[in-house]
């Protein structure tokens, strides 16, 4: 039997109702490509998770989720307002078992997080500045590779902190950070993120601050009082919001550093005796926990698999639905063209053309729902990191 004519017939009706064909298409491919879209997604976000807790030890933070502290010190999700004193960092240090790094995780820019930390940060995460240079001083800050794309940052650029009050802005102060440089890319959720120094997010939460000098004569008009070293100045007294070589040094900040808050701490044990003492040691800890994100990520994604597991059956569910009602669209379709086929019986056309021609269509918009799913889950691949880093802040 030759297969061109009734190719080329159902070649021509597809052609002739494409926007009915895209349509039918369309919604068949999209429902083919959701099962493979969840597992790309699990399976990306597994090796997203995983990757980021295998490299890091310990994390210690304030008592409450184990969950909510590895997703904050580890990809800088803003959880609870909960904090420690920097002190407890100091000790950690001072047990000789591991070195600790600091994470303020408190405040955002643009909507990405800020991240007080310190250098040693930097060298743990193997992170490199691909443009410009490295944080300096107070009020400097490095901004992931991703980010600086998305925002159009660039070394030598600057960007304002985010009040978290539009109207009350006395609780964080709003200040101007001065980018230094931008980090190479990373694949992680480093390259979505603000890193500044501890100390300016202190001074953005209020801890610390600039002004104008007191001592200076033309300033002696804002002076109230003075007693025994403490200056009492009046509203007149002009406060700096930007960190400047000029202005540097008349930045302060009152109090105990030790006292000042920090959110997390990435720890790393020297060994795995110096590991376990310390799990040990701030088991029973009414203020301190310490966890492995290896443990608490595995009961995580023990979670996300079964969940998983239920969402793919739902969605096959879906498919096997849509493949019903796709099935009575082309019934409906072949039923209201029965003068069509009709016509074409008279002319000379055999019964068995006329059902291949109705196959061809068939197969037709099979073919394109295989190529619209197999582009979306295309492009998923290349999207699914970014979407879940995202997706994780």
């Amino acid at each position: 039997m030759n297969l061109a004519g009734p190719f080329h017939l159902a070649w021509r009706y597809v052609a002739r109702h494409r926007v009915q064909t895209l349509l039918l298409a369309g919604a068949l491919g999209v429902v083919l490509a959701l099962p493979v879209a969840v597992r790309v997604l699990v399976r990306t976000a597994e090796h997203q998770l995983r990757a980021r807790a295998e490299s890091t030890a310990l994390v210690a933070g304030p008592r409450g989720s184990e969950t909510d502290l590895m997703l904050s010190a580890l990809h800088f999700r803003k959880g609870a307002d909960e904090a420690l004193r920097y002190s407890v960092c100091d000790a950690l240090r001072d047990s000789g078992l591991a070195e600790a790094i600091p994470l303020h995780l408190h405040f955002r820019a643009q909507g990405a997080p800020i991240v007080g930390t310190e250098l040693e940060y930097f060298d743990f995460r193997h992170l490199r500045v691909a443009q410009g240079r490295m944080i300096t001083r107070l009020g400097d800050c490095v901004v992931g590779a991703r980010l600086a794309r998305e925002k159009g940052l660039q070394a030598g650029g600057s960007l304002f902190s985010s009040p978290e009050q539009v109207f009350d802005i006395a609780g964080t102060y709003p200040l101007k950070m001065r980018i230094t440089g931008v980090l190479a890319s990373s694949g992680t959720s480093d390259d979505e993120a603000i890193f500044t120094d501890v100390k300016t997010t202190w001074l953005i939460q209020g801890l610390g601050h600039g002004h104008d000098d007191l001592v200076k004569p033309e300033n002696a008009g804002a002076v109230l009082s003075k007693d025994k070293g403490q200056v009492v100045a009046n509203a007149s007294v002009r406060m700096f919001n930007e960190v400047t070589d000029a202005n540097v040094a008349s930045f302060h900040f009152h109090g105990d550093p030790a006292d000042f808050p920090i959110h997390a701490m990435i720890v790393q044990p020297h060994d795995a005796k110096s590991e376990a003492i310390l799990t040990g040691r701030y088991q029973g800890n009414k203020e301190v926990q310490i966890i492995r994100p290896k443990d608490v990520l595995d009961g995580l994604l023990g979670t996300l698999f079964r969940l998983e597991g239920l969402i793919v059956t739902a969605l096959a569910l879906v498919a096997g639905a849509a493949a019903a009602v796709a099935a009575l669209v082309f019934g409906l379709s072949f039923r209201m063209r029965q003068r069509e086929f009709a016509t074409l019986a008279q002319i000379g056309v055999g019964r068995g053309t006329l059902l291949l021609t109705k196959g061809c269509e068939v197969l037709f918009i099979g073919v394109a729902a295989l190529l619209i799913a197999f582009g979306l889950i295309f492009l998923l691949r290349l999207l699914a990191d970014a979407v879940i880093i995202s997706g994780l802040r």
